[in-house]
């Protein structure tokens, strides 16, 4: 793992602030985010920031400015507030906003999905919004997660449940967020997985490669779509670059091989095109 240098922390700092307009002072221990209240921020603090991000890479802007953000925006609400805001998120595995180990609450079996905390409302102008906040920021106020956790746990199920109730009113309709839950959390849902997976015997292949939607029947989309919904799609909204394979207990990408771009190259062209069935939009 390659050790930052304080010029290099320096640097993901100056990034953050000019893109997120965050303003500080340079301290000898570290930075200074200048606002209400003020925030003393360690070197400590901003190495475990960008965590293995290598020097100058957008990775690590990214993972400082989050960390920053994150920090502003904790120091603003009260306890109460965080309470009431407090909610149940989903990554894949390796994801760009996946903060490490620490933030994980639940490894789901099957080694592809993460869950962990986030909060609803704490972005300026888009209250919708769940953030994912590192463990590390919550550290800094004396604060755990795991204090929210069950109550997050117990939204994302009745959450899950209410999806199962959607899509049993139309099957063949891609899942879509519910609730503050999107599509890729809703994946962390045993409700919902042991109804998907029970409608098709007990495993069940799914497509989500992006967080805001999830398709159930593979059998009418081309194999590379998986593939290239998530290359199209901003690293931050993508799900899952390849298709899942779902039961009760396990969310689990399929192997990696194959060659799905030539076989859809290989299929002729639809007489009617204008006229062939379309199941994802």
């Amino acid at each position: 793992m390659e050790i930052l240098s304080r010029s290099d922390l320096r640097a993901f700092v100056l990034g953050a602030s000019v893109l997120h307009e965050l303003d500080f002072s340079p301290l000898d221990h570290g930075i200074r985010l200048d606002g209400v209240p003020d925030l003393d921020v360690s070197w400590d603090e901003l190495a475990a920031a960008v965590g293995s991000a290598p020097a100058g890479s957008e990775v690590g802007r990214r993972r400082m400015a989050r960390w920053l953000l994150s920090r502003r925006w904790i120091a603003e609400r009260s306890m109460d507030e965080l309470t009431e805001r407090a909610r149940p998120i989903g990554l894949p595995v390796g994801h760009l906003l996946h903060p490490g180990e620490d933030w994980v609450q639940l490894h789901v079996l099957g080694g592809a999905l993460d869950l962990g905390l986030g909060f609803v409302g704490l972005v300026p102008g888009r209250p919708d919004d769940v953030v994912v906040v590192p463990e590390g920021v919550l550290d800094a106020y004396g604060l755990e997660s795991s204090r929210w956790w069950p109550a997050a746990l117990s939204y994302l199920e009745d959450m899950g449940a209410m999806a199962v109730v959607r899509w049993r009113r139309n099957p063949r309709h891609p899942l879509r967020p519910m609730g503050d839950c999107d599509v890729v959390s809703l994946l962390g849902s045993a409700v919902l997985r042991g109804a998907l997976a029970g409608d098709q015997g007990g495993m069940r292949a799914i497509a989500v490669p992006m967080r805001s939607r999830g398709w159930l029947d593979l059998r009418g989309i081309d194999p590379a779509f998986s593939l290239a919904a998530a290359a199209l799609t901003e690293p931050a909204d993508r799900g899952f670059t390849r298709p899942l394979l779902l039961t009760v207990d396990e969310v689990a990408l399929v192997p990696e091989g194959g060659q799905p771009a030539e076989v859809v190259l290989r299929d002729s062209a639809p007489g009617t095109p204008d006229l062939r069935d379309v199941l994802y939009r």
